[in-house]
């Protein structure tokens, strides 16, 4: 089983999401040849995305490693990374068994309609392997942690299912949608704040897009500047000299610039598969909706979410000194975080000033979470042998609300998981509802 998983694992987005996507055109009677352009066009705006994630890699890490050494921040929790992180939950137990089980969930979920998303972004399964070792650690349960992580991918359909409408709004193509383990994660709570904003006069009226402000302000108002703005804001944070400093830059403009391009291939790629689907369903199932689960990276072109991003670093490096009780140093995922703010510049329809009201509020909750994940995780990763550590460690990664809920309840053994199926149920029933209306918004 691990054999498998890892072969799986091993063939990366590039070249899995492609044989899926061919495979699942050939079964809407695309035809070969459109199926394997659709597939291959998706692998190569995935090969896009993953050189310029590479450059937020290269060019934002070292600014933020030179922040934190420049201001010696004193906290004993070190923030490894998602990629490490996921490893070491693929490498436990549960992840061994989770692509199977949950792929197993997924198709019988869509078959009797309580999810209308299959989720094919198989390397995200890792955030539910890393609940459902918790889950084991904590019980010395196996069936119990799988059982956690079949929880939590239920939950990620359906945060999905609920948030499709305006993703495939944002994207400009239908039939997909995002149930990444993380970005799922965030959507109650983004979903919940914007409610908090519509009651409030001056958040509610906020036109602070990027639309409206290029009408204000010209070229201010362009992702092109406002990149260059935030590239000298971290060059003079990181104490950058002149030719470090125009780099950095440059660096950060190219993101802002190459992510909008990238994602547009991927919908080029994903236009007939959308196509093809919706006239397949409309036929075989009376017009039943069935949405394409992707990973979150494709959201990240939005020019709002990349600017929240960028800002969020240094916020959050403020935030993880003054929060008493945090001991966090994020390190290894701050480069990233505009992966979990993505999912609010979705909810606030791009405005900018609740999605970073709503990207630090989430930050907080996500220091504080991988704090208290500390100890499993540091247990994890010496079990594993994929890390070498010395004290404790976490990743922002493991800030996931979901994660903490979950293992909050799977502690409580076989009653824990009872309850935590008995809450799935009616929440699946009323996004069904939700979702079922025309034109419905999540608002």
């Amino acid at each position: 089983m691990m054999g498998i998983a890892d072969y799986f694992l091993s063939l990366g987005s590039t070249v899995f999401v492609p044989l899926v996507l061919i495979i699942i055109g050939i079964v809407l009677r695309q035809g070969i040849l459109r199926s394997v352009r659709s597939g291959i066009t998706v692998g190569i705006g995935f090969i896009g995305l993953n050189l310029a994630i590479s450059l937020i890699s290269d060019t934002l890490e070292p600014a933020v490693n030179q922040i934190v050494e420049r201001f010696s921040f004193n906290l004993t929790v070190i923030d490894i990374g998602s990629g490490a992180a996921a490893g070491v939950a693929f490498s436990t137990v549960v992840g061994a068994l989770i692509i199977p089980a949950v792929l197993v969930l997924n198709f019988l979920l869509l078959i009797v309609g309580f999810t209308k998303t299959m989720n094919i972004d198989i390397f995200n399964y890792s955030h539910y392997a890393f609940t459902g070792a918790v889950v084991h650690l904590m019980t010395g349960s196996v069936i119990l942690g799988v059982g956690a992580s079949l929880i939590q991918a239920a939950w990620s359909l359906l945060s999905a299912d609920y948030t499709a409408n305006q993703v495939q709004n944002a994207l400009g193509v239908d039939g997909v949608s995002i149930p990444q383990g993380y970005a799922a994660s965030t959507i109650p709570l983004f979903a919940f704040l914007d409610r908090i904003y519509n009651r409030i006069p001056f958040l509610r009226d906020s036109k602070l897009d990027l639309s409206n402000l290029r009408g204000r302000i010209g070229l201010f108002g362009d992702p092109v500047i406002i990149g260059a703005g935030l590239g000298v804001v971290l060059s003079l944070l990181a104490g950058y000299n002149f030719a470090d400093g125009a780099n950095l830059l440059m660096g950060v403009v190219a993101i802002m610039v190459l992510f909008p391009c990238m994602v547009k291939i991927i919908v080029e790629g994903l236009l007939p598969i959308s196509e093809s689907a919706k006239e397949f369903f409309n036929k075989r199932l009376k017009g039943r909706e069935v949405f394409i689960g992707l990973d979150s990276a494709i959201t990240l072109g939005l020019p709002t979410t990349q600017i929240v991003g960028t800002m969020l670093i240094p916020i959050t490096l403020v935030l993880a000194v003054i929060l008493p009780g945090n001991n966090v140093l994020p390190l290894g995922d701050l480069a990233f975080v505009a992966f979990f703010t993505c999912m609010a510049t979705i909810l606030h329809n791009g405005n900018l000033l609740k999605t970073i009201i709503s990207g630090i509020i989430n930050m907080v909750g996500i220091l504080y979470i991988a704090t208290w994940f500390a100890p499993y995780f540091s247990k994890l990763a010496i079990d594993s042998g994929d890390v070498d550590i010395s004290g404790q460690t976490t990743s922002l990664w493991n800030g996931n609300v979901f994660d903490f809920i979950i293992a909050q309840f799977g502690k409580m053994g076989v009653v824990g998981l009872i309850i935590l199926v008995i809450i799935t149920i009616p929440i699946g029933f009323y996004i069904k509802k939700v979702t079922s209306k025309p034109k419905y918004q999540n608002t």
